[in-house]
Order: structure tokens, then sequence, then C-alpha cells
């Protein structure tokens, strides 16, 4: 646990430091022989618990917890005659980067008229 109070040394170490007190993570599978090429698969991983209890004035209550988490296949890792490259999932990539880029048109010119303010 000390190592996650310790202060990062860069930007790059600070985003993976926050990333893992989120629960992020990359996650590999088994390395997989297929048509002459070791293939490993790469997934993000993300996931988050939580719970609570409560009660109300007249005596009741209640309690409850859940779980959840989401994989988002990102792509491989080809190992072959011509050395090791990433080949990432480009329909994964595009299920991100649309609502993103949505999202994004969305807050960035009401951003911008905030700021002029």
């Amino acid at each position: 646990m000390s190592e996650k109070t310790t202060a990062p040394a860069s930007d790059v170490e600070a985003m993976k430091h926050y990333a893992e007190l989120q629960g992020v993570r990359l996650a590999y599978g088994e390395p997989v022989e297929l048509g002459g090429e070791r293939v490993v698969p790469v997934a993000f991983w993300a996931g988050g618990a939580g719970g609570g209890e409560g009660h109300d004035e007249s005596g009741g209550g209640g309690e409850g917890a859940g779980y959840g988490g989401v994989a988002l296949p990102l792509g491989v890792y080809v190992g072959d005659a011509y050395g090791v490259r990433f080949r990432p999932n480009l329909i994964a990539l595009l299920a991100v980067l649309t609502p993103l880029s949505l999202v994004a048109g969305w807050a960035l010119p009401r951003l911008i008229k905030a700021l002029k303010r």
C-alpha cells in the first residue's frame, strides 16, 4: 500500500497511478498460435463496487451492495517472422471514439462560451 501513497515522478506515472487507484487495468489473454503467428489479446478493464445501508424514521431500512465492470477488446500483439507489433481492434476503437467525439463536440463550444464570460 505504501507504493500507492508516493508521489508519481512524471505525468505518465501520475496517469498510471490514478488509473490503478480507480481499478483500471489492461488485461492480457493467454498467447494463442493462429496461422503461424503467436497472438496475445489485450483488453481494457475497469470495475468498481459499492454498498451501503440506511434507515428511516419509522424504523424501516435496507442495505445493499453491487459490483460492475466492463472489458473492451483493444487489439492483439502479433509475433511472427517480422517481429512483434500491436494490431488494434478498429471496431472497439470506433465504438469508443464515436460517443467521445460527440460529447466533446457538444461540450467544447459550451466550455469556450463559459470561459469568455
